[in-house]
Formats: C-alpha cells, structure tokens, sequence
C-alpha cells in the first residue's frame, strides 16, 4: 500500500471513532488529524470527502480476509464473503452510520456510490471466486451483486441487536433474488456446445438453500 493509501486509511478510521459524537458533517481535518496522531501537514492534498470516498473500498477489503471462500454453492460463497464485510463494518457501526446519514444527502457523494457499489460486487465475486463470465456475463453478475449488497446495508442500518438477523435475511432474500434472475436470463443468454456452435442453455432449478457459516436469523 502507498503512502497517501495509508494515510487515507488512517483518517478514515480517526473520523469513523470520532463521528461516534459527533456529526459526520462537522469534522475537520484538524479534528482528524489529531485523532489519527498526525500533523495536519500530513493531509495535505486530501479533503473529507476523500475519507468518505474510501469507506466502501476499505471494508471491501474485509471480503478477502479469510482467503478464497470455501462454500459449495456460489450463492454460499457470495453469502460468506458479503457478510465478513458487514461484520467489519460493525466495529464501526455508530461512525459509519453518521457517514452514511450525511452521504445520503450530499449528491456529489450519492453520485459516485453506483460506482463504490460495483466495486465493491466486483470484488464479492472475486473473493468468492465468481469473477468470470460462467453461469452469465459478468457484468450481469456484477449489477445483481451490487444491489444484493445496497439492499443488505439498508438492513444493516436497523440491525441494532449484534446479530446480524435482519442483515443475513436480507442478503439471503437478495442473493435469492438476484439468482431467480439469472436463471431467467439464462434462456436468452447462449452457451457454447463442444462444436463450437452456440445454442440456448436449459433453464436450471435453483441449488438448494446455501449452509452459511453464519447461524440463520
């Protein structure tokens, strides 16, 4: 990791701890730079937005953390590595939600999240080992990831008991959901046959439910 990632690293966390009090929109980056144990000189060239834009990327990183996903179904996988995001994000439950809270109304932040959110399903299908064109084009894969992985923060955001119950349904309703569509896009997406000639895949019945390290809600 470069310097200027460490750095933006390091105040992204000092703000999460001190937007446990205090309002994402009144930090200062004196404020943060004195929380971190840095100079303000040490930011120089970077503004809080640049710490907000970095949320999504840092705990993306959380997805990878346990090595590649060893789930028997994709949907297992794509569950597993998807919730190791949300798990870390708790650490910082209270910063990130007065983060979130000022990013849904600031539009120069909103209009750059579709671009966090499949980022961040490009890298769900990574760690799970689903960043391929196989099953449907990944683009496709993509797309449905990110809007398994907007709907489970939506959950997220009222999940205050600790045990993830509202988070897991919810990613386990939209990974459900997302998979339904594939499968029905599937008929108007052709495969290859050993020729080499193209012709329409048959519809495939859904696997059965995944068996998620995570105890269901």
């Amino acid at each position: 990791m470069e310097e200027s990632d460490d750095l933006v690293e390091l105040g992204l966390l000092a703000a999460l701890r001190l937007a446990e009090d205090t309002p994402w929109g009144d930090l200062t980056l004196i404020s943060i730079a004195e929380e971190a144990g840095l100079q303000l000189s040490d930011f120089h060239g970077l503004t809080r937005d640049d710490l907000t834009n970095a949320f999504e990327i840092y705990f993306d990183a959380a997805m990878s953390a346990d090595g590649p996903a060893g789930g028997e179904s994709p949907r297992e996988r794509l569950f597993d590595v998807i919730m190791l995001r949300f798990e870390a994000m708790e650490n910082y439950r209270p910063g990130a939600l007065s983060l979130m809270r000022y990013r849904d109304r600031t539009p120069r932040l909103l209009a750059r999240l579709p671009r966090h959110r499949a980022a961040s399903a490009q890298w769900a299908l990574a760690s799970a080992g689903l960043d391929d064109d196989s099953g449907a084009p990944l683009s496709l894969k993509i797309a449905g990831v990110a809007i398994a992985i907007a709907q489970t923060e939506r959950a997220w955001r009222k999940d205050e008991h600790g045990d993830f119950a509202l988070t897991m349904a919810a990613l386990d309703k939209a990974l459900r959901a997302g998979e339904d569509r594939m499968l029905r896009l599937k008929r108007w997406l052709p495969g290859k046959t050993q020729d080499g000639s193209r012709e329409p895949d048959d519809a495939e019945e859904p696997d059965e439910p995944p068996r998620p390290r995570h105890k269901s809600p």
